[in-house]
């Protein structure tokens, strides 16, 4: 699942074929149209986005309730991803929700919503940040939550589509770890980020950890500007080796209490 670029590679060749290479400008019922569907903003019930193939037209419906600019566009990129990538003989009527588009699941969840939810996130993460773009955007940068919030900004996404982005290109060694209900259900780390993690899945998350403070504040924001990275230990999430001492790592979490989630990022500094 993981190695599977076909999503990405077909955002790549659209950004190509219009002649742009980043999108963060462009209306996206424009963009839509562009590729011969027709965007509809309305109330859906239970469902973030849908896509209705007809004979003779193509409908992508957006659910006019989402409260945040940076999840609409999202959504409608991951339908545009589905209207090129997946035809109608894999897909007439679909309906995604904040499950479908979750970038925050196991490989095993992954392969239960199916690979066509996977490819449709892939390409919908290379159409809105551009690995081009992005990786100019952070060239020479330190990491920080300020620097999410430039990147986020700067593409007109949200902090956790950024947050994964920065994993899955290896920008920086990062850990990442999704909370639900105050229990980990998922982690993931960049390729060159080499530490032994903790047995954390399924289980509240450790508790001299920042995510821990969080889920006690009821997902309430607690620090703010300067503060939002906290200092911890390495041992807080990780194992030490027999030889090693315990070392200064940061911790930023991003709490929506909405859903009772947190994506805590935790790096060295």
């Amino acid at each position: 699942m993981k190695t599977n670029k076909k999503g990405s590679l077909k955002a790549k060749e659209l950004l190509e074929e219009i002649g742009y290479d980043n999108i963060s400008d462009i209306p996206m019922d424009i963009l839509v149209s562009g590729l011969g569907a027709t965007l509809i903003m309305e109330p859906l019930k239970n469902s973030d986005g849908k896509i209705i193939r007809g004979n003779t037209k193509t409908l992508i419906k957006i659910n006019s309730e989402i409260p945040y600019e940076e999840k609409i566009r999202f959504t409608i990129a991951h339908e545009i991803g589905h209207f090129l990538l997946h035809d109608r003989l894999d897909l007439e009527v679909h309906n995604d929700n904040n499950n479908t588009l979750n970038w925050f699941k196991s490989v095993e969840q992954q392969a239960k919503k199916g690979l066509q939810e996977w490819e449709a996130n892939d390409f919908a993460s290379e159409l809105l940040m551009p690995e081009k773009v992005f990786r100019k955007l952070v060239e020479n940068k330190r990491f920080s939550p300020n620097l999410l919030k430039e990147i986020a900004s700067y593409f007109k996404t949200s902090l956790t589509s950024v947050v994964h982005r920065l994993v899955a290109l290896n920008v920086y060694p990062l850990f990442i770890v999704s909370i639900h209900s105050g229990v980990v259900s998922y982690w993931n780390k960049s390729e060159n980020f080499w530490v032994k993690v903790k047995n954390i899945t399924k289980l509240a998350p450790p508790e001299d950890s920042v995510a821990q403070e969080y889920i006690e504040a009821n997902y309430n924001f607690i620090y703010k500007e300067s503060e939002k990275a906290q200092l911890i230990s390495k041992s807080v999430w990780f194992e030490l080796n027999s030889y090693e001492k315990d070392s200064d790592f940061y911790e930023y979490c991003i709490p929506t209490k909405q859903y009772k989630s947190i994506i805590s990022i935790i790096w060295e500094d």
